[in-house]
């Protein structure tokens, strides 16, 4: 026995040692990394840092959720991200946020982030909000009518929605602990992927006749 736990920390050593081995910091260590999105140096998780020179001062300020976005789309919303290829001062900060338009019965379909949690605040109008629990809570749904003014929760992984129960416009903010949370839209992975997923997958899966399934990839045809 004690000869393994020699072993295991002179292994150990070793690698601390060995050229080339980088580690990495929990907490910043300089004031900001404002990410250089067209740099050539390799990045194994986030982007490399532009010189502080070069940053100019946008790094902390945008507007870019300042404006609605067109919701004339099949789902009747339109998603404005701020993560860090909008917003590349969030590089390293492990933060970002995204605005959801809604036009009247318009909705942000079942979706998920796969990298973060996020929290969000209705800014005007009336949503419903429905989160889906994992098989250990019994795939059960979770949903409240979410008002101006009022705040929800998503935790990190589950699937999600938001539809406009309205009659009116209706808008929202949300924040993400990631700087690229990632996004998958349920429906839009398993009808309209590239490759396509076989269709006898789906009808299996789904319990449904293959012209069911025919129809719906036709529907979500380029990934839209």
């Amino acid at each position: 026995m004690g000869y393994s736990k020699n072993l295991g920390a002179g292994l150990f050593g070793m690698l601390l040692l060995a050229p080339g081995v980088l580690a990495s910091d929990p907490d910043p260590l300089q004031d900001f990394c404002v990410a250089d999105l067209d740099g050539k140096a390799v990045s194994v998780n986030g982007h490399p840092c532009k010189p502080m020179s070069e940053a100019g001062d946008d790094f902390l300020f945008s507007s870019k959720l300042a404006k609605a976005g067109n919701t004339s789309t099949p789902n009747g919303s339109a998603v404005t991200e701020l993560d860090v290829a909008e917003w590349p001062g969030t590089n390293t900060l492990g933060v970002s946020m995204n605005r959801v338009d809604f036009a009247p019965g318009g909705t942000n379909p079942p979706h998920i982030h796969p990298r973060a949690t996020d929290i969000g605040i209705v800014l005007k109008g009336e949503l419903l909000v429905g989160i889906l629990g994992s098989l250990d809570s019994g795939n059960k749904l979770y949903s409240r009518v979410v008002r101006a003014g009022e705040t929800f929760l998503i935790p990190r992984g589950l699937m999600h929605f938001q539809f406009n129960v309205g009659k009116t416009h209706a808008s929202m903010v949300v924040s993400f602990n990631s700087q690229n949370p990632g996004i998958v839209f349920v429906l839009t992975l398993f009808f309209g992927s590239n490759p396509p997923i076989p269709t006898p997958v789906l009808t299996k899966a789904l319990r449904v006749e293959a012209g069911v399934v025919e129809l719906l990839k036709s529907n979500f045809a380029g990934g839209s």
